[in-house]
């Protein structure tokens, strides 16, 4: 079986059992403390899991040109989108897959300890990259440690480098020229999933402009877990987004945030829901309001 939205705890200590070709990544981050991820991790991690550093490994702005003794073409330093954490290049990305031993035949499961706003990234980057055979570990790592499943504290032993193949994406990568182009037309509909303060412009802690993209709706990325931290069932997800459309298509939707991170919980959510396949304007609300000719609504 191969998984491709969520996995639980119980499926992934099988999946481990089984021998199958895998790979889990623990993608732990926190925005105002940037090193705290890798320090949780060292502390405590599923065991054979791989860290995956929003700044560093998923992001282009801290990216390292000809790492690991490779060399480079310049378009392949390029940042696929803008705003605070940009995309890296696809073709970037392959190479720190294969860096760390992932191959096209393996499994992925991604998780962290804050409420899939992290893992979803990676989630999304491997749909992007071609890969479908990736789940997010329903519940992170707490629902792991719940279900008994044996942590490992330190690092981990290197894999040996891998060829990751790219193929083409599975899931649509939205530029703000698309979204300017679209806005409140009846082909696009823009999510937002910043809490609701920073939607309305009432509070703007980490970009210049507060506000939101003009005819987005409001859907804060929180609002797709239980209060045991794992995803709502499909039908409460489903019912709750046909009421924030309204009527409008779910193929139309587009999703944001502040910077293209926690946006990807709403994707997968409606995904689990069965409503489909939507799009990510990755460089989110930074990007968009880093040019003071598009437009801006609050309230």
């Amino acid at each position: 079986m191969t998984y491709t939205t969520l996995i639980s705890a119980t499926e992934l200590q099988q999946l481990m059992q089984s021998g199958r070709p895998l790979m889990v990544f623990d993608c732990s981050f926190e925005l105002t403390q940037p090193s705290a991820g890798a320090q949780h991790y060292a502390q405590a991690h599923i065991p054979g899991a791989v860290y995956a550093d929003l700044d560093k490994n998923l992001s282009a702005k801290h990216g390292a040109p000809g790492a690991h003794g490779t060399l480079v073409a310049q378009e392949a330093d390029q940042p696929a989108s803008g705003g605070r954490h940009p995309l890296p290049s696809r073709e970037r990305f392959a190479m720190w897959l294969s860096s760390v031993g992932f191959a096209n035949d393996m499994q992925a499961v991604v998780y962290d300890r804050n409420g899939a706003n992290y893992c979803g990234r990676l989630w999304w980057m491997l749909k992007w990259a071609g890969h479908e055979a990736v789940a997010v570990l329903d519940g992170g790592l707490q629902a792991w440690q719940t279900a008994g499943g044996a942590v490992a504290a330190g690092d981990e032993p290197s894999h040996f480098q891998s060829n990751f193949t790219l193929h083409p994406p599975l899931r649509r990568l939205v530029t703000a020229t698309e979204v300017l182009r679209n806005l409140q037309q009846p082909q696009q509909t823009v999510v937002d999933a910043r809490g609701a303060p920073r939607y309305r412009g009432e509070v703007e802690p980490l970009d210049p402009v507060a506000g939101h993209i003009p005819g987005a709706l409001n859907r804060p990325f929180g609002d797709n877990l239980g209060a045991d931290g794992r995803f709502k069932p499909a039908a409460v997800l489903r019912a709750e987004f046909e009421t924030l459309l309204a009527g409008r298509p779910a193929q139309s939707v587009v999703h944001q945030c502040g910077s293209g991170v926690s946006a990807v919980p709403n994707v997968l959510a409606m995904e689990v829901a069965g409503l489909g396949q939507t799009g990510l304007f990755a460089g989110s609300w930074s990007e968009w309001c880093s040019d003071p000719s598009r437009p801006v609504e609050r309230g």
